[in-house]
């Protein structure tokens, strides 16, 4: 096929995509505008407020500068890091920080991944699950130089922990004594339909690289053609980042909001490491761990079926399915996992006494 017929077959499937998209959301404005207009629990959350005990610069293995924040004390047993996902930031656990940070169950790190947040900007060829594997290396060793360590991490940020696993075997039933794969894969995300009909997934398997392509090489474009779009947008986080519930307006706006902050070559450049992700055979390293895998039923991102594929490599893990829920689970199931994270992080505790 001639570049000139396939940018044409690009354009006409695009097109087609946009007036759909447009159609749907002309339908969906006035149910916007009601659930804006109802009550909402969260709307005077501080997020993105959290104080921090201490606020640091790690810097990775190739000069970036890792934004890292801690609760609790400077020296402590146990040291629980959280890795957070893609187009997100640390506030992502901004609930599971304030419960957690009332009960001091030792000392508490939150980080933002590479390119995100307030971390530095990585260059195209470190944008990678491994290159996040290292950068979490880095953190591990400037936050809990001793102790032992649990590793929370949510969507990329698990895979984070894998990418760690496989290049650290030796920290996992020694430091690492807990680890938590929140909605997550271990690879095989090209095959994901995103909760869309077969055909229209095929059909968007086919663009996303010529879209992708386009964010790298023409970003302001995007940026302005994504501001534009802030009702779309509002539509695109409550269907791709949460379940069948009722969920807060102002939860789904914060998931947004952070979305939009993410540069869209940002977006781009990690496009290629998710659809190369395989690290099912690093699973083995957390074997002797106590692991905690949790899933939305309704996850269109990292569906329930990754999450039984991690249970079923990893035998003694908990596996938690929240009936309902989808990809940001820990905001929308808040309580739920913050609950399933202090029971991990009392069998982390007492599984490192009994190996002290």
């Amino acid at each position: 096929m001639s570049k000139r017929a396939k940018a044409g077959l690009v354009g006409g499937i695009v097109g087609a995509l946009t007036v759909g998209a447009a159609a749907g959301l002309a339908a969906e404005r006035y149910a916007i505008g009601r659930a804006r207009l109802a009550p909402d629990p969260d709307v005077d959350e501080p997020f993105f407020q959290l104080p921090a005990d201490r606020v640091r610069r790690v810097v990775a293995e190739d000069g970036v500068p890792l934004h890292v924040e801690e609760v609790g004390p400077a020296r402590a047993g146990l040291t629980v890091i959280f890795c957070h996902g893609y187009t997100q930031q640390l506030a992502v656990w901004h609930y599971q920080r304030q419960a957690l940070t009332a009960e001091n169950p030792g000392k508490l790190v939150f980080w933002d991944q590479r390119s995100h947040g307030r971390s530095g900007r990585s260059s195209p060829e470190r944008s990678t699950i491994d290159q996040l594997g290292r950068d979490l290396h880095a953190v591990l060793r400037a936050t809990a130089p001793t102790g032992k360590v649990v590793l929370v991490g949510h969507s990329m940020g698990g895979m984070t922990i894998m990418a760690l696993a496989d290049q650290h075997p030796e920290l996992f039933g020694s430091r690492v004594v807990g680890v938590a794969l929140i909605g997550t894969s271990t690879g095989k995300l090209a095959s994901v339909t995103f909760g869309l009909p077969a055909a229209m997934s095929a059909v968007t398997a086919r663009v996303l690289p010529y879209l992708t392509r386009g964010m790298r090489g023409r970003p302001q474009l995007f940026e302005h053609g994504r501001r534009l779009g802030t009702d779309l947008a509002f539509v695109a986080a409550r269907r791709a980042a949460f379940g069948t519930g009722d969920v807060s307006p102002s939860l789904v706006e914060f998931v947004e909001k952070m979305t939009a902050n993410t540069p869209v070559d940002v977006i781009a450049e990690f496009y290629d490491t998710f659809m190369d992700h395989d690290k099912l055979e690093a699973l083995g390293h957390l074997a002797d761990v106590e692991t905690l895998v949790l899933v939305g039923s309704k996850d269109v991102l990292t569906p329930v079926e990754h999450s039984r594929t991690l249970a079923a490599q990893l035998p003694e893990a908990q596996l938690v399915v929240v009936e309902g829920a989808g990809h940001m689970v820990q905001l929308e199931r808040a309580a739920l996992v913050t609950l399933q994270l202090r029971a991990l992080l009392r069998r982390a505790t007492r599984s490192a006494s009994r190996t002290a």
